[in-house]
C-alpha cells in the first residue's frame, strides 16, 4: 500500500506534458535539512518517498535520511529500489539461468512459476564474449564475430529464449558495443518515467548492474553501482537493495586540465588519491567550480573507475553539460526538457557555489594533473609518465628469475653471431641496421636492469630480439576510455602523425582496437583517420570488452614461444581499468593502464623500458629520431576533428534499432515456452543446483565445527584470483571436465563464457594461474593441500571433493581487501559450492562481502590489527566457530568466537544489515526471494 506521509506527490508541467513527482522540498520538520543533502542522497530520499509503504519503508526512514548526520558512521538501514537493472553477458547469463531454475523450483514448491519475472526493467548488453583471436588484418572484425557465434551460439540461443520468456527483459545483441558505453549513450534516461494509476510518474533514473563498472553512468548524473548477479536477480524480482545510509565524500574540483593531460591521466590521479584516502563502501560526489570544466565523457571515465578506488559510486550532479551530452547522443527534446525541469524542481541541478554537507572532503586543482600510467598490477598504482621507465625497472626484479643478466643497454657484439654477415635478416633497413639493433636503440637503458634477450623469427622472415619489458600487447579497449572522443580522436591523430613521419609499430606487438560502440568507428571514418590506425596495426577486432577482461586472445605465436621458453617478464599496455595479475594474458606478467594515445606510443616504442619524453620512438624516413612530442596532437586539433565528425545523427542512426541485431542474431533458433528445456549434454548452460533439497522453511543457523582451511591467502586477492574469467587450461580441472565431455581444447572458450555451467565454474574457482596459496608454498595457481590425507599438494577442486565426501566444512583465511575487483557473483557462488562455510579476512571489498552472504557463506573479520600471521595460524588447524546461532533469535552478533587448535579470538561478524541477516538465515538471497514470492 502506498503511503505519502509528507504529501509530497505533486504535478510538474513540462511543455505540453504533465508528470507526477515526489517533491523533496516537502520533507520538512525539526532537524530535517534536505536542501544541503548531497546530490546522491537526494536521489535515495526520492526513492524512499515514492516507495513508502508504512512497513518496509516508513516515515521514520525518510526522516532519518533527510536529517542525515554527515559525521556519523553508517548505522541506519534503508531499502533502496533502483529504477532498473543492467547486465552484461558474462554475469547476465547465470542470472537468466538462475531465474529459469527458480521457475522450476517455484513450481516444485507449489507456487506459480510466472511470478518469477522481472518487475523492474532489465537490459542486457552482450559485450564480454568477443575475443581478439584475429588482429592486424582488414577482416579481423568479421572473423572474430564468426568465431564468437561459433563458440557461444548455445548461450545466445538461451538468451533469446529469455528475452521471449521474461517480461521487460531486453537484450542488445553481440557486436554492438560495451554495456557501460551503450548505457550512457542510449539506455540511461537520467529521469525515468512510468505509467501508474492513469498518470505518468517521473523520478530519477537509477540502476544496479552485474558489472562493477556500472558506475560509469554516474558521469551522467545517474546513481548506479555494481552488484553481484544474485543481488541483481533480487532487484529484478522487485526486492529492494538493503543498505546502510553511507558516508559521502565530497570531492571538490577547480581549474582545468593542462595541455597534454588526458581524461585517463585525471582518473588515474583521482584513483590514487581516493585509494590513499580510503573510500571503500562510501559514496563519492564531485562538486565545485571545476565540475563545469569536466566534459561528460571525462566524467564517465571518472565514474567508471569507482571500483578501482573502492567507492560504491562516484557521481557528478546534473547540469548543462548533462543535457548537452543528451542532445549530442540523440535523446529526444522532450526527454531533455524533462531532465532539466525535473532536476531544477528537485534541487538536483548543480550549483557551483553550493557547499553541500559531506562526511569527508578532498580537493583537486585540475591544472596539477600530469600524464600518467598505472601498473604493473593494480589500477591505483599510478606512475607519472616521466617516471615510467624508472618505475618499470624498480618493479621488474619481482618478475624475473635469477638467471637474467644485467646489461646497460649497449649493443652486445656477441649477439652478432645470431646474425652472421652472410645471412642478414630479410628486412635489414636502408641504413644497414638490423631490426634488432634498431629496436634496441628505441629502448635504451641508462642503468643496470635484468636482461635475457631472445631472438625471434616470424613466418614472414621478420627477425628481432625481445627482452624483459617488451610490449607484447597494445590494446585500445575498455569502456573506460573508448567512450571518450577526446582520447580516441587524440589516439587516431597521433597515429596519423606517426605514419606521416614514417614510424611503424614494433613487430612483436599485438595491436587491437575494440571500441565501446559503433559510433567510434563512424567518427573515425568521417574524419578519415581509420587508415592511419590500420597502418599501425590497429584494425577493428570487435565492439566489446576484450583485453581488459582477459579476452586479449593469444600473443603472436613466435613471441609467445620465446616468452615462455625464456620466462620473460613482458608487458601489455591497455586503455582499460583493470590490470590485475593473470587477468590480461597468461603469457604477460606486467600490465599497464594508459590513455589511448599512449597505447599507440608504446606500440611504436615496443618496450616499457623507455622514457617517452626523452627517448625516440623510432626514426623517420631520413633516419632522424622521432620523439613523442613530435607527433602528439594539440587540444585544438583534437577539438576541431571532434566538431567536424561527431553529431547527434551519428548516435541516432547507430542506436535506431539497437535490439534487433544482425542476420546472425536474427537467424538463431529460439527455444520457446515459459520453462526452459535443459540439455543434459550442454557444457554451457545447465540447471543450477542452488534450490536442490530446499524446503518451504529455512533450517536453523548452526555453529561451525570441525572445519579445515582450504586456502590461506595474502592481501589484495581479487575476484579474478577467486574466479578467473579468462582462458581455461587444458590440464586444469575445468579443462579435464570439458575434455571428458567431448570438447576440443581449441573450443574451451573462457571461464566467463561458461558461467552458465556450474560444473565448469566450481572447477575454476581459485584457479587463477597467479594465485598464491600459503597452504601450498612453492605453488602458483589453483593448488592446496588435502589435510585429511597425507598433506600432499592437490588441486583446490580435488581437495574440496575429498572434504565434501568426509562431511568437513571449509574455511578460507585471507588478508586485506579480499574480493576486490569485478562484481563477480561466481567468486561467491564457486566458494559456496566448494563447501566453504566461513571466510575470515582482514578486510573486504563491498560487493564480494555482500555476495558471500548472498550465497550463505559467513564473512568474518580478524580483530583490528590482527591477522593469521599475528595469531600464529598456519592454516593446518581445525576450526570451530561459535556464537553464530544468535542469528536464529533475530539478532546480529557483533562478534563470534573462533577457536583453532588452542588459538582463540573474537572475529567481527560482517553481516552489516538486518536484510543481510535474513539472507544468511535463508541460506542465501535466492532462497530468501523464492520463499518470499511463495507467500
Amino acid at each position: 500500500m502506498s503511503v505519502d506521509s509528507f504529501q509530497s506527490k505533486q504535478s510538474l508541467k513540462v511543455g505540453d506534458d504533465s508528470y507526477e513527482i515526489y517533491r523533496l522540498d516537502q520533507v520538512t520538520g525539526d532537524g530535517l535539512d534536505v536542501a544541503s543533502l548531497p546530490f546522491s542522497l537526494k536521489v535515495l530520499l526520492e526513492a524512499l518517498l515514492r516507495t513508502e509503504d508504512g512497513a518496509n519503508i516508513t516515515k521514520a526512514d525518510i526522516e532519518a535520511l533527510a536529517g542525515w548526520d554527515a559525521s556519523a558512521d553508517p548505522s541506519k538501514e534503508i531499502q533502496f529500489t533502483p529504477a532498473r537493472v543492467i547486465m552484461q553477458d558474462f554475469t547476465g547469463v547465470p542470472c537468466v539461468v538462475d531465474l529459469a531454475t527458480m521457475r522450476e523450483a517455484m513450481a516444485d514448491l507449489g507456487g506459480d512459476p510466472s511470478r518469477i519475472n522481472p518487475l523492474a526493467p532489465a537490459e542486457m548488453v552482450i559485450d564480454h564474449s568477443v575475443i581478439a583471436d584475429v588482429f592486424g588484418t582488414p577482416d579481423a572484425f568479421e572473423r572474430n564475430v564468426e568465431i564468437e557465434y561459433e563458440r557461444n551460439g548455445e548461450r545466445y540461443k538461451f538468451l533469446r529464449w529469455g528475452q521471449g520468456a521474461f517480461d521487460d527483459f531486453k537484450v542488445v545483441p553481440p557486436g554492438t558495443g560495451i554495456v557501460h558505453q551503450v548505457n550512457i549513450e542510449h539506455l540511461a534516461r537520467v529521469v525515468f518515467t512510468k505509467d501508474a494509476d492513469g498518470s505518468t510518474v517521473a523520478y530519477p533514473d537509477s540502476c544496479v548492474g552485474t558489472d562493477s563498472h556500472t558506475t560509469m553512468v554516474n558521469g551522467l548524473g545517474v546513481v548506479g553501482w555494481g552488484v553481484g548477479g544474485i543481488e541483481a536477480e533480487a532487484a529484478m524480482l522487485g526486492q529492494p537493495i538493503s543498505m546502510l545510509i553511507p558516508r559521502v565524500v565530497g570531492f571538490k574540483l577547480s581549474g582545468e586540465l593542462p595541455e597534454g593531460a588526458t581524461a585517463t591521466d585525471l582518473v588515474l590521479t583521482i584513483t590514487e588519491m581516493l585509494r590513499e584516502h580510503g573510500v571503500v563502501g562510501k559514496f563519492v560526489e564531485f562538486y565545485g567550480s571545476g565540475v563545469g570544466a569536466v566534459p561528460l565523457a571525462n566524467r564517465a571515465t571518472i565514474g567508471n573507475m569507482s571500483p578501482e578506488y573502492g567507492s560504491t559510486i562516484a557521481v557528478f550532479p546534473i547540469d548543462e553539460e548533462t543535457t548537452t551530452y543528451m542532445e549530442l547522443t540523440g535523446r529526444s527534446p522532450e526527454q531533455i526538457a524533462l531532465v532539466e525541469a525535473y532536476a531544477k524542481a528537485q534541487g538536483l541541478w548543480h550549483d557551483p557555489e553550493a557547499e553541500p554537507r559531506y562526511s569527508e572532503y578532498l580537493e583537486l586543482d585540475l591544472s596539477t594533473v600530469v600524464p600518467s600510467i598505472a601498473g604493473p598490477k593494480r589500477p591505483q598504482d599510478r606512475v607519472a609518465l616521466a617516471d615510467a621507465k624508472t618505475g618499470f625497472r624498480g618493479a621488474l626484479s619481482a618478475y624475473v628469475t635469477d638467471g637474467a643478466e644485467t646489461v646497460n643497454g649497449e649493443w652486445d657484439e656477441s649477439l652478432e653471431e645470431s646474425f652472421p654477415a652472410s645471412d642478414p635478416p630479410a628486412n635489414t633497413d636502408a641504413h644497414g641496421q638490423t631490426p634488432a639493433r634498431d629496436y634496441l636503440s628505441c629502448a635504451p637503458a641508462d642503468g643496470g636492469r635484468p636482461s635475457n634477450p631472445q631472438r625471434v623469427r616470424l613466418e614472414d622472415g621478420t627477425e628481432f630480439e625481445i627482452d624483459h619489458g617488451a610490449v607484447t600487447i597494445a590494446a585500445i579497449t575498455s569502456c573506460t576510455n573508448t567512450s571518450n572522443p577526446s582520447v580516441m580522436i587524440g589516439a587516431a591523430l597521433l597515429a596519423k602523425n606517426a605514419v606521416e613521419k614514417g614510424l611503424e609499430r614494433k613487430p612483436w606487438v599485438k595491436t587491437t582496437l575494440a571500441p565501446g560502440s559503433k559510433v567510434v568507428t563512424d567518427y573515425y571514418e568521417k574524419s578519415g583517420l581509420t587508415p592511419y590506425l590500420e597502418k599501425l596495426g590497429f584494425y577493428l577486432v570487435g565492439y566489446g570488452c576484450t583485453t581488459c577482461i582477459g579476452n586479449s586472445g593469444p600473443l603472436i605465436p613466435e613471441v609467445s614461444a620465446a616468452v615462455n621458453e625464456a620466462d620473460l617478464a613482458v608487458t601489455s599496455v591497455l586503455s582499460g581499468n583493470r590490470n590485475f595479475e593473470g587477468r590480461i594474458n597468461p603469457d604477460v606478467k606486467m600490465n599497464y593502464l594508459a590513455s589511448p594515445p599512449l597505447v599507440i606510443a608504446y606500440a611504436l616504442a615496443g618496450s616499457m623500458d623507455v622514457d617517452l619524453f626523452n627517448d625516440p620512438l623510432g626514426q623517420d624516413s631520413d633516419g632522424n629520431d622521432v620523439y613523442m612530442r613530435d607527433i602528439w596532437p594539440s587540444p585544438s586539433e583534437v577539438e576541431r576533428v571532434i566538431a567536424s565528425s561527431i553529431d547527434a545523427d551519428t548516435f541516432s542512426s547507430e542506436y535506431a534499432d539497437v535490439f534487433a541485431g544482425d542476420e546472425r542474431w536474427q537467424n538463431l533458433p529460439t527455444p520457446e515456452g515459459d520453462v526452459f528445456e535443459w540439455d543434459e549434454d550442454s557444457t554451457y548452460v545447465r540447471k543450477a543446483p542452488y534450490f536442490d533439497g530446499m524446503g518451504l522453511e529455512p533450517e536453523p543457523v548452526t555453529d561451525i565445527s570441525g572445519a579445515r582451511v582450504l586456502l590461506k591467502l595474502g592481501d589484495s586477492v581479487t575476484t579474478d584470483h577467486i574466479s578467473p574469467a579468462g582462458a581455461i587450461k587444458k590440464d586444469s580441472p575445468a579443462g579435464r571436465y570439458l575434455s571428458e565431455h567431448g570438447v576440443n581444447p581449441r573450443d574451451f572458450n573462457s571461464y566467463g563464457s561458461r558461467r552458465g555451467n556450474h560444473e565448469v565454474m566450481i572447477r575454476g574457482t581459485f584457479a587463477n594461474i597467479r594465485l598464491r596459496n600459503q597452504l601450498a608454498p612453492g605453488t602458483e595457481g589453483g593448488f592446496t593441500r588435502d589435510l585429511l590425507g597425507d598433506g600432499e599438494v592437490a588441486t583446490v577442486f580435488e581437495a574440496s571433493e575429498a572434504y565434501a565426501e568426509a562431511g568437513v566444512p571449509l574455511v578460507v583465511l585471507a588478508g586485506k581487501e579480499y574480493g576486490s575487483g569485478s562484481s563477480r557473483d561466481w567468486a561467491a557462488k564457486g566458494t559456496a559450492l566448494l563447501g566453504v562455510k566461513v571466510v575470515i579476512a582482514e578486510s573486504y571489498e563491498r560487493i564480494h562481502r555482500s555476495n558471500l552472504i548472498g550465497m550463505g557463506v559467513l564473512p568474518l573479520q580478524f580483530p583490528e590489527g590482527e591477522n593469521a600471521e599475528s595469531l600464529g595460524l598456519s592454516g593446518e588447524e581445525t576450526f570451530e566457530v561459535t556464537g553464530v546461532t544468535a542469528l536464529n533469535d533475530g539478532d546480529i552478533p557483533r562478534t563470534v568466537t573462533v577457536t583453532a587448535d588452542g588459538v582463540e579470538f573474537e572475529a567481527v561478524v560482517r553481516i552489516d544489515t538486518p536484510g543481510e541477516a535474513s539472507y544468511y538465515r535463508n541460506g542465501g538471497i535466492m532462497p530468501y526471494v523464492l520463499r518470499s514470492l511463495l507467500d
